[in-house]
């Protein structure tokens, strides 16, 4: 039998917790809220009654916040060092891994360098440091953060590497302050290429030498990529994909409505352009000026129709430089860029090569397909003669290229657009070109790395990739400033799984996207989710056919609106 005593305290704290639970209950409308579930589920007696439930309660739960981020090191398509970053979101009270996501790791001109384990070094401690970003400052900055407003979020992380980006200049201020004698050569900072060292020391050479052919304008200083700002862009981009993800749309969905401020009614499938052939420094040949020969696709084509159209192009290619080597030999290796890179020593063959396999296959250039070169030159100046060497000693100087390309242009009619044909301080020869071939060829300037200077003139179209500290907003706003003249390409060390490009071009409604090659899981991956795009868009009766500029690319854009554009970009840097 129980001690009364002990009964009535028993009894007593049960009913302080029953006073204590409805007060809960009514102070949070519990009762309220459970009746109207009941409710609806008596309405809509649905099948499951329990997830019905789940889902109704689900939808007024509190909205996700970002709980913190995950950076680990991992290796891209040519095995080299990156970073991989992971969004942990509370979702329903719990914690869950929403997305990850990695941008391209490119130095420019580092990619070539021929001291490779400097430069392999160089990467591990960029990747380390943004690694040490994402799992500490960026962490603890962007916890409770919405996954969903990604102008804060992107709005936070420029700020942030903005502030690192200052404390590195004024680092580097002092110690040039510090320097014992002003007189010697500037140093090299530690982020910009290794051969820009080659190319300054080149170039006090050619200063020094009296009888150098031509006065030429030195080197932009190449823009430090500073340590760790990898992980801005990365973060931006996992942020994207799981606000995407959390409202239940697709990646291009929900970035065509930040741009737009709405999701547009109806969406078009950017051009896929295609590489077909490599010749630059990586290739077996003498040949160095055609980084890449790109294939331009009619407008109106699937995205299968091209890529089986380019696959039996280059397998004819292929067919051709086989049988045309006396030993029997394959006279070709699969460059980085998913392209294969033949033995060419002047920059006719790759063209001819191309015509020559176009007409076996029953295509016509210059109606069914046109052609696109990347140049690459401002990895080929020899500043110690002030000339490009477009082939093992064989050097042209900044006018003599402009007559070589007008060449090409009259003999190969199909080739409609020249991408980086010059420095971008070669700007007289960019304006004479551009006089000269303008109305039936483009050239496209790389703004991938940022620069001061204005834009060369002549420059009708601009290649951007997805890099370092860019954010997804300010991929958006590049878009909308320099409206219907970008065009995103890939770069050769891409994350190995990450189809995200491919959103980003459909989302961003641009009207080219350059993929690479047709080699490489991480190229198909892409070209693969672009055509599940346009698939997924004709089943829901929103896909459009956006009519085109004929040949060249980018036609009709004025050089004042280029400039403006990147004034303005300037400005807001």
């Amino acid at each position: 039998m129980s001690h009364p005593r002990f009964t009535g305290k028993h009894e007593q704290r049960e009913h302080e917790t029953k006073v204590a639970a409805a007060e809960f209950y009514r102070l949070h409308r519990v009762p309220e809220q459970i009746e109207r579930a009941l409710n609806e589920l008596l309405l809509q007696q649905p099948a499951d009654l329990h997830g019905y439930l789940a889902n109704y309660f689900t939808n007024l739960s509190a909205p996700p916040r970002i709980s913190r981020l995950k950076g680990r090191e991992v290796y891209d398509t040519r095995g080299q060092l990156s970073i991989e970053v992971e969004v942990f979101c509370i979702v329903c009270n719990t914690e869950k891994s929403m997305c990850s996501a990695a941008v391209s790791s490119h130095f420019g001109l580092k990619e070539t360098s021929l001291d490779w384990k400097a430069t392999c070094q160089e990467r591990a401690d960029h990747v380390m440091t943004a690694v040490q970003w994402v799992n500490e400052p960026l962490n603890n900055m962007l916890q409770g953060q919405d996954p969903c407003d990604q102008s804060e979020v992107d709005h936070a992380l420029s700020n942030f590497f903005m502030a690192r980006y200052l404390e590195e200049k004024d680092i580097r201020d002092r110690e040039k302050e510090e320097s014992p004698s002003p007189s010697e050569p500037e140093e090299v900072i530690s982020s910009a290429p290794p051969t820009q060292t080659k190319e300054k020391k080149s170039l006090d050479k050619a200063k020094k030498n009296s009888t150098a052919e031509k006065p030429f304008p030195p080197a932009e200083p190449p823009e430090p990529v500073l340590p760790g700002s990898m992980a801005i862009g990365s973060v931006s981009l996992a942020v994207a994909r799981t606000g995407a993800q959390l409202q239940g749309i697709p990646l291009y969905k929900y970035i065509a409505t930040l741009k737009a401020r709405e999701t547009p009614a109806q969406f078009h499938i950017p051009i896929a352009l295609v590489t077909l052939l490599s010749c630059g420094k990586a290739s077996p040949g003498k040949l160095s000026l055609l980084e890449e020969v790109i294939l331009i696709p009619k407008a109106g084509q699937r995205v299968k129709q091209i890529i089986t159209m380019a696959l039996e192009l280059q397998k004819e290619m292929m067919r051709i430089m086989n049988t045309s080597t006396k030993s029997g030999a394959v006279q070709t290796i699969l460059h980085d860029s998913g392209a294969p890179a033949g033995s060419f020593e002047r920059p006719e063959q790759p063209l001819d090569l191309i015509t020559e396999a176009c007409a076996n296959l029953g295509l016509t250039l210059g109606t069914e397909i046109h052609l696109a070169v990347n140049c690459a030159t401002c990895e080929l100046m020899d500043y110690s003669k002030g000339k490009y060497e477009i082939a093992t000693g064989v050097f042209k100087s900044p006018d003599e290229l402009v007559d070589m390309y007008q060449s090409l242009i009259r003999k190969y009619p199909a080739v409609v657009a020249f991408i980086n044909p010059f420095r971008r301080e070669d700007t007289d020869q960019w304006e004479k070109l551009s006089n000269q071939i303008g109305d039936t060829c483009s050239l496209l300037l790389d703004i991938t790395h940022e620069s001061k200077a204005p834009p060369p003139p002549g420059v009708s179209g601009n290649i951007l990739k997805h890099v370092h500290e860019k954010t997804v907003s300010d991929l958006i706003c590049i878009a909308s400033q320099r409206q219907g003249s970008v065009l995103m390409g890939a770069t050769c060390s891409e994350p190995c799984t990450n189809d995200s490009l491919s959103d980003i071009a459909v989302g961003l409604g641009l009207d080219y996207v350059k993929l690479g090659g047709l080699s490489g899981a991480e190229r198909m991956t892409k070209y693969n989710r672009l055509g599940c795009i346009e698939e997924e868009l004709a089943q829901q009766g929103i896909l459009v056919s956006k009519e085109k500029h004929s040949p060249p690319l980018f036609a009709g854009k004025l050089q004042k609106e280029s400039t403006a554009a990147d004034r303005a970009l300037s400005d807001e840097a």
